[in-house]
C-alpha cells in the first residue's frame, strides 16, 4: 500500500472516494480539539498527543479508524473489528458509499472517543514477558555440557531468546535435533543466532 505524505496526497489517492474522503475529512476537521497528522502513511488525528481516529480508504470501502474504538458505546452498531482474536482497542467504521455518512452522528462517535481519552481509557500494549524460557531439548544439551552451559549464560537475554525460540518453533523432533547440532558450535563461539543478519 502507498504510504501518503499529506492529506491531499491520500485524498487523491484514491479518485473514486474523494467525495466520501472530503466528506469524513471536513466532519473531522470540526473538532477542534484534534491535530491532524499523517502516521502508516495515513491521515491521523491527535488528541493531547494521542491517537483517536483515522482515515482509510480501500477499493470497496472507505472508513474511520478509532484507536480506542472498545470503549465507545456504539449504539447504532457500526464499529467492527478488523482482526477478530488480535485487534484489542482499535475499531472502524466502513462505509460503502458516501450516502452512508451520517455527518451528526460521525460527529458524535469522534466526541465520545475524544472524551473517552481526556477520561483515560486506554487500552495498554501487553509487553513481553523478561522471563527466558529454555525448551527442554536444549536445556538437556546445556546441562550435559558445562562448557556449552556458561557459554549460553554469557549471551544476551536477547540471543538466548533467539536460540530458544528457534528450537521451539521445530514442529518435528529430528528438525530440532539438526538445530541443536548447528547451533552448538554458535553458541561456544559466543555467536548469536541472527548476528550475520546484523
Amino acid at each position: 500500500m502507498k504510504k501518503y505524505t499529506s492529506v491531499e496526497d491520500f485524498i487523491n489517492g484514491f479518485p473514486q472516494w474523494e467525495t466520501a474522503l472530503r466528506k469524513l475529512h471536513d466532519i473531522v476537521l470540526q473538532q477542534d480539539e484534534l491535530e491532524e497528522t499523517i502516521k502508516w502513511g495515513a491521515p491521523t488525528y491527535t488528541f493531547k498527543g494521542k491517537n483517536i481516529v483515522g482515515l482509510g480508504a480501500f477499493k470497496s470501502y472507505v472508513g474511520l479508524w478509532f484507536f480506542q474504538g472498545v470503549f465507545l458505546k456504539d449504539a447504532s452498531q457500526v464499529l467492527m473489528n478488523a482482526q477478530e482474536g488480535k485487534t484489542k482497542a482499535m475499531r472502524q467504521w466502513r462505509f460503502n458509499s458516501e450516502e452512508d455518512i451520517v455527518p451528526d452522528l460521525v460527529s458524535n462517535y469522534i466526541q465520545e472517543a475524544i472524551q473517552n481519552q481526556r477520561d483515560g481509557k486506554e487500552v495498554k500494549p501487553v509487553r513481553k514477558s523478561k522471563t527466558l524460557e529454555v525448551p527442554k531439548e536444549l536445556q538437556e544439551v546445556l546441562t550435559s555440557n558445562n562448557d556449552l552451559e556458561a557459554a549460553f549464560s554469557k549471551l544476551s537475554l536477547s540471543k538466548r531468546r533467539e536460540y530458544a525460540e528457534y528450537i521451539d518453533t521445530a514442529k518435528r523432533e529430528a528438525t530440532k535435533q539438526s538445530r541443536l547440532a548447528k547451533i552448538i558450535p554458535m553458541i561456544l563461539e559466543g555467536a548469536g543466532l541472527n548476528d550475520k543478519y546484523r
